[in-house]
């Protein structure tokens, strides 16, 4: 039986890859997958201990949220190249908060290159209201050398 890309089964496999899963940070964070393409990753992230000091969501939690995802894409584009990402730009606009709930974020591919890929992130709160726009640059390189 295959596989359909993006099922529970692909994205726990493909966690389970990484060299250490989904991350310290991104477990603190709350971030789940819910859905996992080269093309489109789709991801949860909880408000609540995600927020700044006035009860809103930090503008660091959305960045989090969104290279999460967008390295999640580049480094599925790059695997079969045999090469990593490593994120060189990002940016984020805060459109409106959000105080309570679960976040989304959405990265959709903008470019898959050879040597760059880039996706656009937008994260909308439960009512879906966009919060944050981000896009994110990955250099596509070659993996460290393992002594």
């Amino acid at each position: 039986m295959t596989q359909e890309p993006g099922s529970a089964d692909v994205i726990a496999e493909y966690i389970a890859a990484m060299p250490q899963g989904m991350g310290a940070l991104n477990d603190k964070m709350g971030i789940k997958i819910i859905e996992l393409s080269p093309e489109r990753i789709v991801a949860t992230m909880p408000v609540e201990g995600n927020t700044q000091p006035y009860g809103l969501l930090h503008g660091g939690a959305s960045v989090v949220l969104a290279e999460t995802l967008g390295s999640m894409g580049s480094g599925l584009h790059a695997a079969p190249m045999g090469k990593i990402p490593v994120g060189v730009d990002i940016n984020a606009t805060h459109h409106r908060s959000a105080t309570s709930g679960t976040v989304t974020g959405t990265a959709t591919a903008i470019h898959l290159g050879r040597t760059s890929a880039a996706f656009e992130i937008v994260i909308t709160d439960e009512r879906g209201k966009r919060v944050c726009t981000s896009r994110i640059t990955c250099a596509l390189i070659d993996p460290p050398k393992v002594d």
